[in-house]
């Protein structure tokens, strides 16, 4: 059986592609770097002797679903699990962005998982059993103003998340949402956050290791909401009961001082 994992060469993706190797999955691997997508393609078959397919693809293009569908489907009918890992996000006041800039990632972290999940759902639906993870972040909780539109995107995929996940009640296939907290990753370099912020997030970083062997067991376990470490789950927690405004107040303290 497959994975499908988009953004698979680095960060969260490439761990969760060893933790689904490690668990007896074969791997459909996306992102744009084939070099390094071929590096962990030669990882997986070293340390956990299963096959991994590879397409070098920029995601972000308006067809990259139409060709990550025809391409996985050409290469298997037991596609057991969609990923849809891919996305990044920008830091800065929402006026100041440009505009091109954050259409784009949100052509990544929204319009690029709705139209992969509605293609390849009919596939997966064939399965006996079958998984689709969304990858989001614990800043779907909240605003978090100078990361707005990527905490909306978020928000956004959350929801998706848990609606899919009521209407296939009762099919073969599970969805479940991954939201990590701060992970040591690259996400804060693509993002444009400076070195100051990137030193103070390290503290309470997770591995992004320990974050696909959480989001994997969740997912496989059928967990609808999926929040690695004590911490974020406590913070995720409170933002439910927090007045909006003051978690806004909170979240801006801590970011806007490094704009």
């Amino acid at each position: 059986m497959y994975v499908l994992i988009t953004g698979a060469s680095r960060g969260i993706g490439r761990a969760l592609a060893l933790e689904f190797a490690r668990r007896g999955y074969d791997l459909l691997l996306v992102a744009r770097s084939a070099d390094q997508l071929a590096e962990l393609a030669a990882e997986v078959a070293a340390r956990h002797q299963r096959q991994a397919k590879l397409l070098a693809l920029d995601l972000t293009a308006p067809d990259a679903a139409t060709t990550v569908t025809a391409w996985a489907t050409a290469h298997t009918t037991e596609l057991a699990g969609l990923v849809n890992n891919a996305g990044y996000g920008l830091f800065g006041r929402f006026e100041e962005l440009g505009l091109a800039e954050q259409q784009n990632m949100l052509q990544l972290n929204l319009t690029l998982p709705v139209a992969l999940t509605h293609a390849l759902l009919p596939v997966l639906r064939r399965q006996l059993r079958a998984y689709i993870l969304n990858v989001a972040s614990t800043a779907a909780y909240q605003a978090v103003p100078s990361l707005t539109l990527y905490a909306a995107s978020k928000s956004f995929l959350l929801s998706f998340s848990r609606g899919l996940r009521f209407e296939l009640k009762g099919s073969p296939v599970s969805v479940s949402c991954l939201c990590p907290g701060a992970t040591v990753t690259s996400f804060a370099d693509r993002a444009g956050m400076g070195a100051e912020l990137q030193k103070a997030a390290a503290k309470v970083s997770m591995s992004a290791a320990a974050v696909a062997a959480a989001a994997v067991a969740g997912l496989l376990a059928g967990e609808a909401e999926i929040i690695p470490g004590v911490v974020n789950k406590v913070g995720a927690g409170l933002a439910s009961f927090v007045p909006k405004g003051l978690t806004e107040k909170i979240a801006a303290s801590i970011y806007e001082k490094y704009l």
